[in-house]
């Protein structure tokens, strides 16, 4: 495989004794042998008989002979003891159970998958609507932004299309408005407007397609690979997109250091975070 995409070797998994338990265990145990990749559960709490009795009795329910499920139960602050397990155990993928809309108090002080998403050294699945039975993954959003950690989500979008057995995969690129630099007033501005948008939609085109001839071109054979050129804000755009298209999962960079002044005023990532159109994988560069 190429050195280029990163591979999920190690996932863990944060779980609590919610009405979900049973589904979001199936889901995650499905979604590792996907990737034959190692599942740690992980229960950020007291660990007595009737709870290792009940989550034993949903991994015999998995049928998920060819992956190793570890359990393990740790006490402390969720946050803290997640983060510090992601470090320590080398995971590489955190997937968590979320929220699809946040009200205005969740969005300022923000829930424990949002504080995750922004804290720990892995990439995050953010799922919102987890399956006991396979719902199939025939559609990828991936955010195709001119950032140097962009063409790893590229080539990891195509890692998990591979595994997920994904039929099509679309590229977008969000140009901001104000990059256009012509004021519409009359006919003649209306048209070197529309001129200009061209010329960035190829210049743009042009780019995503070199990303992926770079880096992983041997993973598009049985996959359509669309590009899409948006112009508006960031980050609100390709969630409404992927909303629009029905896209099965998106995925985006991980967000830089978020300072509350960023979350009074969302850009980019956060505007998805508060209101999640679909199933959301961050890419975040391993340390």
């Amino acid at each position: 495989m190429n050195k280029k995409i990163h591979r999920f070797k190690t996932i863990l998994f944060g779980f609590a004794f919610s009405p979900k338990l049973q589904i979001n265990i199936l889901e995650t145990t499905r979604i590792a042998s996907f990737f034959n990749a190692k599942l740690i559960l992980l229960h950020v709490g007291e660990k007595t008989i009737e709870k290792e009795l009940k989550i034993n009795s949903i991994l015999k329910e998995c049928n998920q002979d060819n992956i190793t499920v570890e359990v393990q139960w740790k006490p402390g602050n969720p946050i803290n003891v997640i983060t510090q397990t992601c470090k320590t155990s080398a995971i590489d993928l955190l997937i968590l159970g979320a929220l699809q809309h946040e009200n205005v108090y969740q969005f300022y002080v923000g829930s424990i998958a949002r504080k995750l998403t922004r804290k720990v050294c892995c990439s995050v699945l953010l799922l919102i609507k987890p399956s006991a039975e396979r719902i199939a993954c025939k559609n990828i959003v991936v955010n195709g932004l001119d950032e140097p950690d962009t063409p790893l989500a590229i080539a990891d979008a195509f890692y998990v299309a591979n595994a997920l057995g994904t039929q099509q995969i679309t590229i977008v690129e969000e140009i901001r408005e104000k990059e256009v630099h012509v004021t519409v007033e009359d006919d003649k501005s209306l048209k070197k407007a529309n001129i200009m948008k061209e010329r960035l939609r190829n210049r743009e085109e042009s780019r995503v397609r070199k990303v992926i001839k770079n880096q992983c071109e041997e993973y598009t054979k049985n996959i359509r690979v669309k590009t899409q050129n948006i112009f508006g804000q960031r980050g609100y755009c390709i969630g409404h997109y992927a909303e629009i298209v029905r896209a099965d999962l998106l995925i985006m960079n991980a967000p830089k250091k978020t300072r509350l002044i960023d979350r009074i005023f969302p850009h980019d990532i956060e505007h998805i975070l508060s209101d999640l159109p679909t199933d959301l994988l961050i890419i975040r560069r391993p340390s």
